[in-house]
């Protein structure tokens, strides 16, 4: 029987993490290792200052006190699995929200899916984008998410997984009724404002709350990305790869060294 890792950032209770054990579960074993609390845009970070520990919930399923999701990752594959089985595959979500273009930088989502392939497994980040907030967002809005996460590891367990090492994908699943079918897609130019709330606490003292951008992106030319192909109703799926060396600039680099 296949083994899967599942994780996300959002937390153990989450209704997405629930959507996602529920898809999965005839496809092989599930582990459920999960951030105790939300750690939406956390990143690929370890936590390296506190102690972790595992709680476990119920059979085979743990949050992991006050930990990343890359640290759910990263302690599950030396705490849980043994090195010669690991599990076939690592999916992180299903996420409350999307995680495209540049925010796949900032998100947790995608970062366990990141660790996961440094440790040299598969992995799969999924993500349920909600309509105008958060709150869109119920137990139903996660149904076409569940029928295309079970779709794409099917197809993974019936053949083998598409992408080399250290790259993972990255799919983000529209909020409609009518599903268009699947674009595979670079990831997008996301236009960045800033949303940091000042309040005042009772005691008269200021603090920020961020909040979250729009969905604003720059239109690629031949719309194939993953935000425009969101924005027109089709399942996003886009290979990630963690070597971001910008290749095309290094010869330019060069010569700029060179005549300093």
């Amino acid at each position: 029987m296949k083994k899967i890792l599942i994780t996300n950032d959002d937390g153990f209770e989450s209704d997405g993490l629930r959507a996602l054990v529920e898809a999965l579960r005839p496809l092989g074993h599930i582990t459920v290792v999960a951030p105790t609390t939300e750690k939406s845009a956390c990143g690929h970070s370890l936590t390296l200052t506190r102690p972790l520990r595992f709680i476990s919930i119920e059979d085979d399923f743990f949050k992991l006190d006050d930990g990343t999701p890359s640290d759910c990752v990263y302690l599950s594959m030396n705490a849980l699995f043994k090195e010669d089985s690991k599990p076939d595959l690592v999916v992180s979500g299903i996420n409350k929200g999307s995680n495209m273009g540049e925010d796949i930088t900032y998100s947790g989502t995608a970062s366990a899916a990141m660790e996961a392939v440094l440790q040299g497994v598969p992995a799969i980040a999924i993500s349920q984008v909600y309509d105008k907030s958060p709150s869109s967002l119920t137990k139903e809005s996660y149904k076409l998410s569940q029928t295309v996460i079970y779709d794409i590891v099917k197809k993974i367990f019936d053949g083998n997984f598409p992408l080399g090492e250290r790259r993972f994908l990255n799919i983000n699943v529209p909020f409609t009724n009518k599903f268009k079918g699947y674009k595979i897609t670079k990831a997008g130019y996301r236009i960045y404002g800033n949303d940091a709330h000042l309040h005042r606490n009772p005691r008269g003292e200021e603090y920020y709350w961020l909040g979250t951008h729009a969905l604003r992106h720059k239109e690629a030319p031949n719309k194939d990305c993953d935000l425009s192909a969101i924005t027109d109703g089709f399942v996003s799926i886009t290979p990630i790869k963690l070597d971001m060396s910008a290749y095309d600039e290094m010869e330019n680099l060069k010569k700029w060294i060179k005549d300093g």
